[in-house]
């Protein structure tokens, strides 16, 4: 049984979670610090936290120390076992003080959301990830799509096939298309691992080769094609700075940084070539659906931009609050799919780690009006 600090939801028996031992009594002090790999989420054998002893009056808690001898800290376990995990460390004693408020205010929203979603009224589930000390406004900033000067970046119109099968699930993930989970860090670059995640696939398709590409080749080198480097971009201007320049290079010899730095593109070294590119038909999921069952991974652009999309953890994602066509983040479309309750959705990869979602993917609701306009500007590049 394997057991990290991600979701809100732990086992009644006593167990040792990160170090700790708890019982019932003390379930709603470590609550933030358990979940069981792969469980069902809705197992009888799990046990919810309890917000309300969450919130007990500090003299209620002075009492129970005093009958149990246990001194009762609610989160402050959680923010030790949470700035660990994530390598978390703060200028002053202010600015630490700061971060934990956020922290704990993100954890109470957690505790809220994963109430209902225990209920059955919500269809995903939040959890505890590298955000969770961070504010709306400033998580934000972890986006970076930039659509710039669209009218001269469109790619050629995706032309549907006669009488084409389109299969009811497809994961590309299992064909050998998809690279490992990135992570773009505190660089606004998601448009870049968009464009390299479908470039890759794109190859593979072609070659039959899995090689990660250089992601910060597009952010250093693409600039007069409209990018702006870790201050956003666009995934159609990056295939058509690939196919300006004649190629990328393999990450390994381009390696990621997380920063804007002068170009070094080395043509001498170029992996994969793009001859152009497609777009598919704008807010239409039944062509995304038939684009992605017959050619692979498609690059999307997605409204990212709520609290609900920062803590995300598992589920499939339903935020009726998403926008589509207020976009400002570029992802991975690698399959589609039905969940057991007949929720469909899309297979999404994100370029955030494996810490965030579910190991760095997650689902997003399908057929519900091209919710967070994950159909509106989807497009692929083609390799000769």
């Amino acid at each position: 049984m394997n057991v990290s600090l991600n979701n809100l939801f732990i086992h009644k028996e006593e167990t040792k979670v990160l170090g700790l031992s708890y019982k019932m009594n003390v379930l709603w002090i470590v609550s933030v610090l358990a979940v069981v790999s792969g469980a069902n989420v809705q197992n009888e054998n799990v046990q919810w936290f309890d917000l309300e002893s969450a919130q007990k009056h500090p003299e209620q808690l002075h009492i129970l120390k005093a009958q149990t001898g246990i001194n009762y800290q609610p989160y402050e376990q959680a923010w030790k076992e949470f700035k660990i995990l994530h390598d978390k460390s703060y200028e002053d004693h202010e600015e630490e003080s700061r971060r934990f408020e956020i922290f704990r205010e993100n954890v109470l929203r957690i505790e809220k959301h994963n109430k209902l979603f225990h209920l059955g009224k919500k269809s995903y589930y939040l959890g505890v990830n590298q955000f969770t000390d961070l504010e709306y406004a400033e998580f934000v900033n972890f986006n970076g799509l930039k659509m710039t000067n669209l009218n001269n970046t469109k790619c050629s119109s995706h032309l549907s096939a006669n009488n084409i099968v389109v299969p009811d699930s497809v994961d590309w993930r299992s064909k050998g298309y998809v690279t490992k989970v990135k992570n773009q860090g505190a660089c606004g670059s998601c448009w870049a691992f968009s464009a390299t995640g479908s470039l890759e696939g794109q190859y593979f398709r072609k070659n039959g080769k899995l090689v990660p590409l250089s992601e910060s080749q597009l952010v250093d080198c693409s600039g007069s094609f409209g990018n702006e480097g870790c201050n956003g971009g666009f995934m159609e201007n990056a295939f058509k700075y690939v196919k300006s320049v004649g190629g990328i290079e393999s990450e390994s010899d381009y390696p990621y940084k997380a920063r804007q730095r002068t170009c070094a593109f080395d043509k001498t070294k170029v992996i994969a070539t793009v001859s152009g590119c497609v777009d598919v038909e704008s807010g239409s999921e039944s062509s995304l659906k038939e684009v992605v069952s017959e050619v692979g991974p498609v690059s999307v652009a997605i409204d990212a931009g709520h609290s609900s999309f920062q803590l995300y953890a598992g589920g499939v994602y339903d935020e009726p609050l998403c926008s589509t066509s207020r976009l400002n983040h570029g992802v991975l479309c690698v399959g589609y799919g039905t969940s057991l309750q007949g929720k469909d959705y899309w297979i999404v990869k994100n370029s955030w780690g494996v810490r965030w979602g579910v190991e760095g993917y997650i689902k997003m609701s399908r057929n519900k009006n091209n919710q967070c306009g994950i159909a509106s500007e989807a497009s692929y590049p083609l390799v000769p």
